[in-house]
């Protein structure tokens, strides 16, 4: 889930018309959204239930607006209409489905793999765009998979639907042209690269486990087959995908943790940036992170080691110059994340854009401005 300027099927205003206009046109999100959903407030970061039958005119308006839709709550296991604890499954908002898609650059002819299926309404516009012996789309959900199988069919489109872990993507359709996933990832599957063509585009939501945010990116396989490299795009937001989703580490020792106490006179920048925060978690391997905010004003960056039982909080109270820092275990968080911040300066601050990534048969690899400038981790 995320957000950009672009109301359902229509351009961004002084942009040019995009491609996939005739598509919106032609497929509305409204077909594939079910009677009861949950309309999401941005700002607010809260999802209100909206109901086609006690509500026509507001869920039409809903389904309409330039908004994500949360559709599934708690893998399936909630019920009701108050929201459930985590949404797992939606309808991205419109404006980002355009950008996703024009970023995809789909040619005619091409053969496409979505991972998360989701409503079915990426699947249809993709359909719309190749033909439904074009495309293949995966979802891990037996009961999503199964309501956009039917909403699919009812909207006049047949692509193949496969319920199964979309990390292993599906072999029996390759070769693929391009791979788009609808669900964001920590770490990109090899098997995509061996299922798709040589020039093939990867597009998919990449983050790490320090934070919720994510980027877009864009790889290309190499002739070799074995191999993709690309560059981050822009910001965005999307549920995890299931078997990379954070497992949050039991806090270590208990409450009565001897903590080691230290100043720092590191500027607050944490936490008032999206592209900082993201960019840390590029430099902190095996960290996440969370910020608690105070009564007075104050925050406190809290650092967790995913690898072993360690963790810092630094609190940061505006004008002030040092700020007080509590650490605990053999890994220095708090050292690792000054060391990391010097690291960003030095190298002029970089954002999204200089920042890339590699996938080998042997894992991924970061990179600044060039595949060989390995980012430090």
């Amino acid at each position: 889930m995320t957000s950009t300027a672009q109301k359902e099927g229509r351009p961004c205003p002084g942009r040019p018309a995009r491609t996939w206009d005739a598509a919106f046109t032609a497929v509305p999100r409204s077909l594939f959204l079910p009677d009861l959903m949950w309309a999401h407030d941005l700002a607010t970061n809260t999802s209100r239930p909206v109901s086609r039958t006690a509500d026509p005119d507001g869920w039409a308006a809903a389904a309409a607006a330039d908004i994500p839709i949360v559709t599934q709550w708690d893998d399936g296991r909630h019920h009701g209409e108050q929201p459930g604890s985590v949404p797992t499954s939606s309808a991205s908002q419109p404006s980002v489905v355009a950008a996703m898609l024009e970023h995809l650059d789909v040619r005619a002819g091409q053969r496409v793999l979505e991972v998360g299926t989701g409503t079915g309404w990426n699947s249809a516009l993709l359909s719309h765009r190749l033909g439904d012996a074009n495309v293949v789309t995966v979802e891990i959900d037996p009961d999503v998979t199964a309501r956009a199988r039917t909403v699919l069919h009812e909207a006049g489109y047949r692509p193949t639907v496969v319920c199964g872990d979309g990390a292993a993507g599906w072999a029996p359709g390759a070769p693929y042209d391009r791979i788009v996933a609808t669900c964001a990832l920590r770490d990109i599957p090899h098997a995509w690269i061996r299922q798709a063509r040589p020039g093939a585009l990867i597009l998919t939501p990449w983050g790490t486990h320090y934070s919720n945010l994510d980027a877009l990116l864009r790889l290309e396989v190499d002739d070799d087959g074995a191999t993709a490299s690309g560059r981050f795009l822009e910001p965005v937001e999307f549920m995890k995908l299931r078997s990379q989703r954070l497992t949050w580490p039991e806090p270590p020792g208990g409450g009565g943790t001897l903590a080691e106490g230290s100043t720092t006179t590191m500027p607050p920048e944490h936490g008032r940036h999206a592209a900082f925060t993201f960019l840390m978690g590029l430099l902190l391997d095996g960290v996440t992170h969370a910020v608690q905010p105070h009564d007075d004003g104050a925050r406190t960056l809290w650092l967790y080691s995913l690898t072993e039982p360690a963790w810092s909080a630094t609190t940061f109270r505006d004008g002030e110059r040092e700020h007080q820092v509590r650490q605990y275990g053999a890994r220095r968080l708090w050292e690792e994340f000054e060391t990391a911040y010097a690291w960003w300066t030095a190298a002029g601050r970089p954002g999204l854009a200089r920042i890339g990534l590699t996938v080998t048969p042997d894992g991924q690899r970061l990179w600044l401005d060039d595949p060989a400038q390995l980012l430090p981790r």
